[in-house]
């Protein structure tokens, strides 16, 4: 297996990981903006709908901002918690993370993107990740919650292309998340993509939020190692790309808890929007002091050691360790196995 292979979907080098992990730092950093949101998503960790009560402010969302860099973080996520371009500040946001020498990743339903909010994120260098679970505008709106949400995720999709994305310096993505109502079209769906330079990020649901008053989203875990086994073997054959079907990412592997952490609208600290453990709120401690004294970022930090169960033994634990927050969600352990994994201990059911 060549290195490229080896590492495949890793963000970071895994010595800019161990040294992170050394160093008690940060490469990235998940930043919610409000909880505010012009859609109602079934699947949405965090419900999102109205801003929750004594949301940060824009002096302390730079606050975050700075303390991440001093340790060491290399790119914000802005998140939204909601939808970021419903945030009134959001592109004072994106200049100050830019000032500080940071990459700027957006994640946005792109129903508010239009000419000029798609050439002005293009001039600002910002990565953008765009919200489709579906080229059939029935199921897209059905998954979305809001009638429309095909026709103006197309708008803002034709704004991003006609500013330029994708292109070389300028990344663009659409974030699916596998339900059984889109489940069948996400073969055709990761084509559509991938033939226009267009990064498909294809994630098992996480049983939160919203997700939990809508089960009939869940998808059993043949089918989902059905589904990534065949998106493999499309990448492989006609995109030239060989990566590993494992959880919780199609062609990407969740290595976030190693270096990066989540702060919410309201400041609390979490591991990841997933594992919504509070470890610290920033208005009461700063970061690096949150991060230094949890001991579930400790547990996180080292989880390829501290994982449990069958996932503690998987000959592919250097690769993977499932999906943390589907695992806390369900058995309340951050460190359980996950059990959504469909591998299990026969050997046919080893992936390849």
């Amino acid at each position: 297996m060549s290195c490229l292979q080896e590492h495949w979907g890793m963000e970071f080098s895994p010595d800019e990981i161990n040294a992170c992990r050394k160093n008690g730092g940060l490469l990235s950093l998940e930043l919610e903006l409000s909880r505010a949101c012009n859609l109602r998503c079934t699947y949405c960790y965090a419900s999102s709908g109205v801003p929750l009560e004594n949301e940060l402010s824009m002096d302390e969302i730079c606050q975050v901002i700075d303390q991440a860099a001093a340790l060491g973080a290399r790119k914000i996520i802005v998140l939204g918690g909601g939808e970021p371009l419903l945030y009134p500040h959001v592109f004072e946001v994106i200049d100050y993370i830019a000032a500080k020498g940071l990459q700027v990743d957006l994640f946005t339903n792109a129903t508010l993107i239009d000419r000029e909010t798609a050439e002005r994120l293009y001039a600002k260098n910002v990565a953008v990740s765009m919200k489709m679970n579906s080229r059939d505008p029935e199921t897209q709106d059905l998954l979305a919650g809001r009638k429309g949400t095909f026709a103006a995720i197309e708008k803002g999709l034709q704004a991003l292309q006609a500013a330029g994305y994708p292109d070389e310096t300028h990344t663009l993505g659409i974030e699916t998340i596998i339900c059984r109502q889109n489940c069948d079209e996400l073969p055709d769906l990761w084509r559509w993509a991938r033939s226009r330079g267009i990064i498909p990020y294809v994630e098992i649901m996480t049983l939160q939020g919203r997700a939990t008053e809508h089960l009939e989203l869940e998808v059993e875990p043949a089918r989902i190692r059905a589904l990534f086994e065949e998106l493999a073997r499309i990448d492989a054959s006609e995109f030239g790309r060989a990566w590993k079907p494992l959880p919780p990412l199609a062609a990407s592997r969740c290595a976030r808890h190693e270096y990066s952490c989540t702060v919410t609208s309201t400041g609390e600290v979490n591991p990841c929007p997933g594992v919504s453990i509070p470890i610290g709120n920033i208005r009461h401690q700063a970061l690096a002091e949150i991060l230094r004294n949890s001991t579930v970022i400790h547990d996180l930090r080292n989880i390829r050691k501290n994982i449990k169960g069958r996932c503690s033994t998987c000959e592919h634990n250097d690769l993977c360790y499932g999906c943390r927050g589907h695992a806390y969600q369900v058995t309340g352990d951050h460190l359980a196995a996950d059990p959504i994994c469909w591998k299990d201990e026969t050997p046919e059911n080893t992936p390849e």
